[in-house]
């Protein structure tokens, strides 16, 4: 027994030497692709941001509002979709301040106008022909 003790203790002291350094290195090598648990949380409020953006748009009341305008409402979900995450985070808080009723869609409507018109003066999109 004494003779097999012999020959195993050190295969098994090598292992777990090699096996430990291994995998304490492995961390270290890999903290960049880690995701922290507050771009989860950023992440998943930007989703339900622009799928709140989303249904808003999808009403028939404002794509009527839309079209009183002379807005393209296809071309308005374009201008969301592109979007930046905090310019749709800002853009949610303001739909969340407003007021119930159809003076928010009007408000909606005239925040979308700002934007848009925002964009197309830093040269982003081309929307508005007045702004060139």
């Amino acid at each position: 027994m004494k003779r097999v003790a012999r020959v195993v203790s050190p295969i098994v002291i090598a292992s777990l030497v090699f096996g430990s350094t291994t995998a304490m290195a492995a961390p270290s090598a890999i903290v960049d692709g880690l995701v922290s648990t507050q771009e989860v949380i950023n992440a998943d409020q930007v989703r339900a941001d622009r799928q709140q953006i989303a249904e808003l748009l999808a009403r028939a009341d404002v794509r009527e509002q839309l079209a009183a305008q002379g807005v393209d409402p296809a071309e308005v979900e374009q201008r969301v979709a592109a979007l930046s995450d905090q310019e749709v985070r800002q853009m949610n808080e303001k739909l969340d301040q407003m007021p119930a009723g159809t003076s928010s869609v009007v408000g909606v409507l005239f925040a979308v106008f700002v934007i848009l018109l925002i964009t197309d003066l830093l040269g982003l999109t081309k929307v508005f022909p007045f702004t060139r």
